[in-house]
């Protein structure tokens, strides 16, 4: 094989369309391009969503309101599942945290947490979480236990 004898298939190369090239090619005068306006003219282009002058759909619907980029999503525990998870995985010194609830596998560990009080605690437990509600804490503290809210260093935008 000699690289400076290889051509195409016949067949396989088409020649393009030859505009404005007189009326017999078929395409002469105003090359498919019609008579008058914008788009037989060089240099057009019709800005992205542009529908011909009639009001464009984004500004057609209805907006309100806004997404906050910065809300912390919590995930929630009530006291209910809590009890579940002490009555299932052993715990060293009834301490319940991140660790505890990533290796069970409730967590990951950029999640957030946060306790509810939904259900009865029947055991004096130490609760490490990112939020409490004053039902949750109330209940926990009446048993014994103690709740410590964490601060979340890792989740910081700097």
């Amino acid at each position: 094989m000699i690289l400076n004898h290889l051509t195409p298939i016949k067949g396989s190369n088409k020649k393009g369309k030859r505009l404005g090239r007189g009326k017999g090619s078929g395409k002469g005068k105003t090359s498919t391009r019609g008579n008058k306006g914008a788009k037989s003219r060089s240099g057009n282009s019709v800005k992205l969503g542009f529908e011909g002058g009639q009001m464009p759909f984004h500004k057609r619907i209805p907006k309100f309101g806004f997404k906050n980029r910065n809300k912390k999503k919590y995930k929630i525990f009530n006291l209910d599942s809590i009890e579940d998870i002490i009555n299932i995985v052993p715990l060293k010194k009834n301490i319940i945290n991140k660790k505890v609830l990533i290796k069970i596998g409730l967590l990951k560990p950029k999640d957030l947490f946060k306790i509810l009080g939904r259900g009865e605690l029947t055991q004096k437990i130490k609760v490490f979480a990112h939020k409490f509600s004053k039902k949750a804490s109330l209940k926990i503290k009446n048993l014994g236990g103690n709740t410590i809210i964490v601060t979340n260093d890792e989740r910081k935008i700097y």
